[in-house]
């Protein structure tokens, strides 16, 4: 009998279903309709968002938008990163989106766009027991630059953007399995596969036992091949490519 759709083939071809994994599957992005249907759904453990997304999305109001989110999603993690390049700023940002609701946790970029650390505000943050999500991190010395920073008991994600990694060509995996070694001297930080590419991240993350991922919906909706048959993905294929084609109405003289 053919798996269902929405679950995962492993190496030694067992089913396991999405909503069985370990790792927590945390949605990315910035449409309130998307993180509305999400949480409601319930495979999604937390959200997150950056300034990025949030343009993209065509957000205009920070605090507007943030609030909105909040009052929908308020039994689950949601990070929202601060966006200034100075400190200071960073500072009262960060206070001001910690005080929105107790499941927030601050984005912070590991360093300012002038390589200077953030290593200073995180600890300071941290020791007030602000939760933060440490952002944009894609080596191994930031890592350790933020453990050093981070408290042994205050909640804290440690995002390690692999995608990126791996857009440079580099495998991120021995990284990452790294990574997760070095976060067992921080008991209360979890460590977050950010910038996934493909479905098959989530497999590689929950394999290498990571405790968070990051998935844009357009990812989450491809998991629905998770366990399919090749031959009827290949059948689906041959189907998309006629269909298209008719559509089009190509013609060769």
């Amino acid at each position: 009998m053919l798996p269902q759709p929405g679950v995962l083939m492993s190496e030694n071809a067992t089913i396991q279903r999405l909503d069985q994994m370990r790792i927590k599957i945390f949605g990315d992005g910035a449409d309130l309709d998307s993180i509305i249907e999400a949480n409601q759904r319930g495979l999604v453990k937390g959200f997150t968002t950056n300034p990025t997304l949030m343009a993209k999305a065509g957000i205009t109001n920070y605090e507007v938008f943030a609030r909105e989110v909040l009052r929908v999603v308020t039994d689950k993690p949601v990070s929202f990163e601060v966006f200034s390049d100075e400190f200071d700023e960073m500072e009262q940002q960060a206070r001001k989106l910690a005080a929105f609701a107790p499941n927030v946790f601050v984005k912070i970029p590991v360093t300012n766009t002038r390589r200077e650390s953030a290593a200073s505000l995180i600890a300071k943050l941290h020791k007030e027991g602000i939760q933060l999500n440490i952002t944009a991190i894609l080596s191994l010395e930031q890592v350790r630059v933020v453990l050093d920073a981070l408290q042994p008991d205050v909640p804290a994600f440690v995002s390690v953007f692999a995608g990126r990694i791996a857009d440079t060509g580099r495998d991120p995996l021995p990284l990452m399995k790294e990574a997760l070694q070095m976060l067992k001297a921080r008991p209360a930080a979890e460590l977050l596969w950010a910038s996934p590419r493909e479905p098959l991240n989530i497999m590689q993350a929950e394999q290498m036992g990571c405790h968070i991922i990051t998935v844009t919906p357009d990812i989450l909706a491809k998991c629905t091949k998770f366990g399919m048959s090749l031959e009827d993905l290949s059948l689906d294929t041959v189907k998309m490519f006629y269909n298209d084609a008719q559509k089009s109405r190509f013609t060769i003289a």
